[in-house]
This record gives C-alpha cells, structure tokens and sequence, in this order.
C-alpha cells in the first residue's frame, strides 16, 4: 500500500507548525492535519502574550542585566525540582533547552524576521534562595507583534510548502486512532467534522461528516494539553497543591481537551509526570469573551497587596509575581478558591498588563504610537475596560465602600472593614522611610532599581490609602486554567517512547503533548517564557528528526 505523505503532522498549532516548516526545507511530503478550521491556525499561541526566554541577549545587556548560562541552567534546576526516575529525559531536554536559549534560539528567530520589545519583563522571581525557584535577573522578552507575530513566519514557511506541492493542509480532520500496518505506526484515522465558519476561538460543531485514513513513514503528534478539559484537569490534579478547584475560568478553548494523549498512549506511548499543571492564580472573568468561560490573566507588577479570601495578606514570598504554584498551593490549602488583589490606580496604571493578543492591540499590531500613548495614559484602555465593566473589580473612593462591593461578590461576606484597614494601614507605615521589614515593601524597592521595572511595571513606593493615588481597586482573582507541564516521554530526537523505554517506531511528539519536550521538560515549575519556546524547540527537532528517517 502506498504512502499519502512521508510524515503525518498532527496539531497545527507553533508546534505542529515549527515541525512541518522543517519537513518541508528538508523536501518532505507532509499531511498537517488538525480538528479545528483554518482560521485557528497557530493554536493557543495566536492568543499569547509572545514572551520567551533568553539567556544573555542583547536586550538584556542594554538594560545592563548580567545573564549567563550558568545561571540561567541553576535557576532552571532550582525550578524544576526534578526529584522522579521519569524525569531523566526531561532533565536531558532541559540542560538542551537552556543551551538554546543561550545560543541559537534569539538569532535563528532573528534570522525569520522576528523581532522583541525593547524592555525585558521579570517573571517568577522565586523570592526564596539561591538554589530556589525563580529567575535571577529579568528574561521574559515580548515578541513584536505578541503571538500572531511569532506564529507569523513558521505559517509563512508552512504555506510555502502547500505551494510547492509538500504540504496538505487538512483541517476538520479529528484523529481517532493510531495504527499499524507494518512494523511501525503508520496510519492516522479518525472523523471528517463538517465545515465551520466559526471565528478563531469559538467552539466549532462536532457534526461529523465521514471518516479518513491516510499513512505516512512517521507521525508527530503536536496536540497541546488538557487544560480546556477542567474534569480531565481535576482527575490530574496533584494532592500537594490540595482539593481541585470546582471552578475555574478557561485559559484556553475547550477544544484543548488532551484528546490525542490518550489516542497516543493507547497506540503505546508513555505518558508521564501527568499531575504536573501550570494553572494561574490571577485570573479574571473576561468582560468581553471569546470562548465559553473565557479568563484572561494579570500579570502584575510587585505591588499589590495581596490578601486571602479572609483578608488576609499571603505569606512572604507570595508576592504578585513570584511563585505562581507556591502561591497556587497557598490557595487551594485555604478552604477558598479566590484570593483578592488590593490597590490603588495609580498602582493599577502603572503595573497591571493583560496577558494575551488580543489584549495588547499596541504590540500586537507593531504600533509605536500605541505603546507611547499606553505609557502616557493614567490607565491602559484594556485594564481600564475591565475596571469599568469587569466582574471581578470593584472600584470606589473610600475603603467602605471597597469593602461593601468586595463582600457583594462572594458568597460570604469575609472581609472586615476594621481588620482590612489594620492591616492597609500597617503597610502604609512601611513606605514612611527607607528602611522596613515588610519583604514586600523591600521587594518592590528591589524592583526598582531595575531599569525596565521603573519605567514599566513598578510604581514609585506610596501609600494604598492616599487619596492622591487615584480610587481604590479590589480585584477578585480566579483560578486560571493553562498549560500541561507533564506529557508523552520523548527522547532528545523527539521520538515518543514506549512503556520500556524504547521508541514508539514511528511516532514523534513535540509542543505541549511531550510537556514541551521529554514528558516535562520544565519539572514542578516555570520559569515563563518557555511554553512558546519549547513548542519551537521541540517542534523543530521533532521535524528534523523525522525528515532523517524518512527516506
């Protein structure tokens, strides 16, 4: 029986596409088949923010940031806590990660005309020692033109393909089964869906309209995770990070749904590190949806006071921006599945940013103009169209009023006006002089004396309650459901293996299916900026990989 393609690519997210852009410049034949219609092309990273990790790069020495790989490899390590016998090629993937970050990575990106944001952000900044979680020095760099910018020439590479007659672009096409009809895995079948001409995002008919199979010398699976599959992630969810919540708002799509995982595991491959999840802790409803629960995540700058659902503050470090899972295990441990941001607006212009695309039009759309109006203004439109129509903030003038609106949101009214102000009040004392022993206070004058953080994303040390800071903002922040750390165990040519440790004969995995290389790549914990970076990482050595053993 003849082959339709050389290698079947399934999942056409970064991943699938990265995968398939380098099938196609080694000359192979290759049939990209995903469930979704052709305006979701890209997957979840058309919807991100754009960040990646860089080790040393030019953006970093002119903010004077001194990056090495050294340090850059102690930090990954201190993260990831790798503690498993699974974790061998993960950790194999990590040290190779790293080494790209430091090397290849900025320029070969460069090399396809993508570009970065001139201020480097600093993400997960641990706040425990040394050897801990966190990053070191500032290495979260923004793609000019976010998301849709970085999927932007790995598309333009794909299309080319479908050009030249090398690539078949086959959308609507949901896998079913992985089979064999000789040594290897080398059939794809599954269900034709009808058309659909929903918008990017939107949930997409299921109506299924015949089936197809097609055969090729190799498959790379490239079919992201569970994270819009909330029963899947709360039978995953680990017993150290407590009771799983019984609401989440959805990061990603329903059709994220870890479907391929099992098709994967069924036709032998080894699925590993299953209970290790990234899920946020500031999420927040978004006022204008595109998908069904749609949250979009805050990325905060230092200085929020941050309480529990009680009112009261989260322990050191569990600052905005430090330790997501540690400060997602704080959460999930406290009888609640909400915690509160309290701030002012000037705290609120200056610090808050909206993860995603499509709520960063300035960057999104390479517009210059826009970033500098975005500095001048006193708040951010899109942080000012959640103030005025969010469901999750209260705005108010006077602490009150605050607490009135805080309490009319829950189903209990938890917090107390006096014990809210003691505690408002006694941080506001902090600010009075240079020295303090609040870790927070002394966190956010750390941040300071970093360049990019003054201009951008750290507010000058003031006091909450000054009335001169604009009205006072609380903001109820939701468990935000995101990417899948664990994945199917691949060695470093992306080959999926099986139960004991051989390959799967003819099956690779790359992106967030191989938990973004190895079966989880990343441990326990991120370092940011590396989701986007692993899908093309993995994806490109997937791809290269099997264009060798094809013939």
């Amino acid at each position: 029986m003849a082959y339709d393609a050389d290698v079947i690519v399934i999942g056409a997210g970064l991943a699938g596409l990265a995968a398939t852009a380098e099938l196609v410049d080694a000359g192979r034949r290759v049939i990209l088949v995903d469930q979704e219609p052709e305006q979701s092309l890209g997957g979840q990273a058309h919807w991100s923010f754009g960040g990646l990790f860089f080790v040393d790069s030019p953006e970093q020495r002119r903010l004077r940031i001194k990056d090495s790989h050294a340090l850059a490899l102690q930090d990954w390590m201190g993260t990831a806590a790798f503690d498993r016998p699974e974790d061998h090629w993960p950790r194999k993937w990590a040290e190779a990660y790293v080494d790209f970050a430091a090397g290849e990575k900025r320029p070969w990106l460069h090399r396809q005309g993508v570009r970065f944001f001139p201020v480097v952000g600093w993400a997960e900044r641990g706040g425990y020692d040394a050897q801990g979680h966190g990053n070191s020095v500032p290495r979260f760099h923004i793609t000019w033109g976010t998301g849709p910018g970085l999927v932007a020439p790995f598309e333009r590479r794909v299309r080319e393909g479908v050009a030249r007659g090398l690539v078949q672009l086959k959308f609507r096409h949901r896998v079913s089964g992985l089979s064999r009809s000789a040594g290897s895995v080398d059939t794809v079948t599954g269900e034709v869906l009808e058309p659909s001409g929903v918008e990017r995002g939107k949930a997409s008919s299921r109506e299924v309209t015949g089936s197809f199979e097609f055969r090729a010398q190799a498959v790379i699976v490239t079919s992201g995770g569970i994270g819009g599959n909330h029963d899947l992630v709360r039978a995953n969810w680990p017993e150290r990070l407590g009771t799983p919540p019984e609401r989440m708002v959805a990061g990603v799509p329903a059709h994220v749904d870890g479907r391929m995982l099992g098709i994967t595991e069924e036709a032998g491959g080894r699925l590993i590190n299953r209970d290790r999840m990234w899920h946020y802790t500031e999420g927040i409803q978004n006022w204008n949806p595109i998908w069904d629960n749609h949250g979009i995540r805050i990325l905060p700058g230092p200085s929020s006071l941050w309480l529990d659902a009680r009112g009261d503050r989260l322990p050191v470090p569990l600052f905005p921006g430090f330790d997501t899972l540690g400060t997602l295990e704080h959460i999930m441990k406290s009888g609640y599945e909400y915690t509160w941001f309290v701030l002012n607006q000037r705290i609120i212009g200056k610090e808050f940013t909206l993860s995603g695309s499509e709520q960063n039009p300035d960057l999104t759309g390479k517009s210059v103009r826009g970033v500098i109006d975005r500095a001048r203004a006193d708040v951010a439109a899109p942080v000012k169209a959640f103030m005025d129509n969010g469901a999750d903030f209260v705005v108010e003038k006077d602490l009150s009023s605050l607490v009135r609106g805080m309490n009319a949101l829950t189903k209990e009214p938890l917090i107390d006006e006096a014990a809210l102000h003691r505690t408002i009040a006694a941080r506001d004392r902090e600010i009075a002089n240079p020295f303090t022993k609040d870790l927070q206070v002394t966190a956010i004058r750390g941040a300071r004396k970093f360049l990019g953080d003054r201009l951008i994303r750290a507010a000058a040390p003031h006091r909450i309650l000054d009335p001169k800071a604009g009205p006072l903002v609380a903001v109820r922040l939701n468990i935000l459901t995101r990417k899948t750390l664990g994945g199917l165990e691949t060695d470093l040519s992306s080959r999926v293996l099986a139960q004991g440790g051989e390959p799967l004969p003819g099956v690779y995995a790359a992106g967030e299916a191989a938990g973004f290389g190895g079966g989880g790549v990343h441990g326990y914990r991120s370092l940011e900026g590396t989701f986007l970076g692993g899908c093309l990482f993995s994806g490109r050595t997937a791809g290269r990989a099997a264009a060798k053993s094809v013939s």
